[in-house]
């Protein structure tokens, strides 16, 4: 989950709670000035109804409120002491001009005791509660509404303020992503401090990496020049007296084994100078690269030692597959596999290559078990069978279908040995 999306989202949440518990707040508040307002009201009706008492002692015969919106009834001295102003909600059936029959509706009820002339009365004051509980109902809708479109305007403002903030890191974030040893460092225009100390600290760490490419890369070329000139002089002068024919037979065959392994120590400088190159990605001239014809051509490379070996090698193609690689790198990769299936194979065996629309199969015969998955890859990992390798192929192989992202798979079915590589 991207950065912006996260802080959207714990923002939103804060938010909800936040504002939810404001709306419960001010939902209850608003009730409660509602009611304290009502009992104003019943407190203001019941000192006038008093008052009139006093002057009109008609009123105190008023004992249900069919005939109006108090009633008074008589009670001892030792109630009406007891007595104090109470105030509840209730329900009571009321009929309005507009109703049929008396309907159950909410009132707020003021129940409350005075004196008049030495006797003592309950005095019982009702006050409707239907407009005010509409009112309480329709403020709560108009509270949550403008609840949700609060929460709706935050998020889309700080949406569009988190997006303006997180464009520079999400664009050097793309730049870093594109960069490779060589090119411009990526860089941002900002104001925000945070940004431009990471871009500092960035820059640092690729100056230190391109320095140290550049030393690999120099040690790898002095390596490859350093290590090849004296073998190969080590080679000629050893030909030059195996010629010169004054040797005995046995000083001649010992030089033929020392030539094969100064052979052997070329082919494996080699090796691992392609290695190095490989891990260090020195290969960045890419291309659209025709496997179709790097196997032809690899095929046609190791035509006479197939012959040699009575290896039979069959090539079916299914479809032109391509892939945008550095061509040097796709020969290492056809080539690699393609020996060892020769190399690994028993007297007439079979060597068959399918190239697909997504994937290069190459199936071969040999030791009728399979190989340890978990050496497959290893580096100077050499079967029994073939002790003049250099145990760097496969090796190779999985180095540059790493650099590319390319899966290998190795499988062993009906007694063949199986490699799949797939282009993406």
């Amino acid at each position: 989950m991207k950065l912006l999306n996260k802080s959207l989202i714990y923002l939103s949440v804060s938010l909800f709670f936040v504002i939810g518990l404001w709306t419960v707040v001010f939902y209850f508040n608003m009730f409660r000035e509602i009611k304290e307002s009502i009992d104003e009201g019943l407190e203001n009706y019941k000192r006038q109804i008093i008052y009139q008492a006093q002057k009109d002692p008609t009123i105190l015969n008023k004992k249900t409120f069919a005939e109006g919106f108090f009633a008074i009834r008589e009670i001892s001295q030792a109630q009406a002491v007891a007595m104090t102003d109470t105030y509840t909600d209730t329900i009571m059936l009321m009929q309005d001009a507009d109703d049929e029959a008396p309907e159950p509706e909410p009132v707020r009820l003021l129940k409350t005791a005075f004196e008049n002339h030495g006797k003592y009365y309950e005095l019982r004051v009702i006050n409707s509660m239907v407009e005010e509980d509409d009112l309480v109902k329709e403020l709560f809708r108009e509270a949550l509404g403008l609840y949700l479109l609060l929460i709706a305007i935050i998020i889309f403002i700080n949406n569009f303020v988190l997006q303006r903030l997180w464009k520079p890191f999400y664009s050097f974030l793309n730049q870093l992503k594109k960069y490779r040893i060589g090119n411009k460092f990526p860089e941002v225009k900002t104001e925000t401090q945070e940004f431009n100390d990471l871009q500092k600290a960035v820059t640092i760490l690729l100056q230190r990496n391109a320095e140290t490419y550049e030393q690999q890369k120099q040690f790898i070329g002095n390596a490859s020049h350093e290590l090849q000139t004296p073998l190969a002089i080590a080679t000629n002068k050893l030909e030059l007296l195996i010629e010169k024919g004054n040797l005995q037979p046995e000083q001649a065959e010992n030089i033929a084994e020392t030539i094969n392994i100064i052979e052997r120590l070329v082919r494996l400088n080699k090796s691992l100078l392609l290695l190095t190159k490989i891990e260090n990605n020195q290969f960045l001239d890419n291309k659209t690269v025709s496997f179709n014809e790097v196997v032809k051509q690899s095929v046609n490379d190791l035509e006479e030692i197939a012959d040699y070996k009575n290896v039979t090698i069959s090539v079916s193609e299914t479809s032109e597959l391509t892939a945008h690689m550095n061509l040097s790198l796709a020969y290492a990769v056809v080539s690699n596999l393609l020996r060892n299936a020769v190399f690994h194979n028993t007297e007439n065996g079979t060597v068959t290559v399918t190239i697909s629309e997504k994937a290069i199969t190459i199936r071969n015969t040999g030791s009728k078990t399979p190989i340890s998955e978990t050496q497959l890859f290893s580096r100077f990992h050499k079967t029994e069978s073939n002790t003049n390798g250099t145990g760097l192929g496969l090796a190779i192989v999985k180095a540059i279908c790493d650099l590319y992202e390319f899966p290998i798979v190795y499988r062993f079915e009906n007694d063949l040995h199986c490699f799949e590589l797939r282009i993406k």
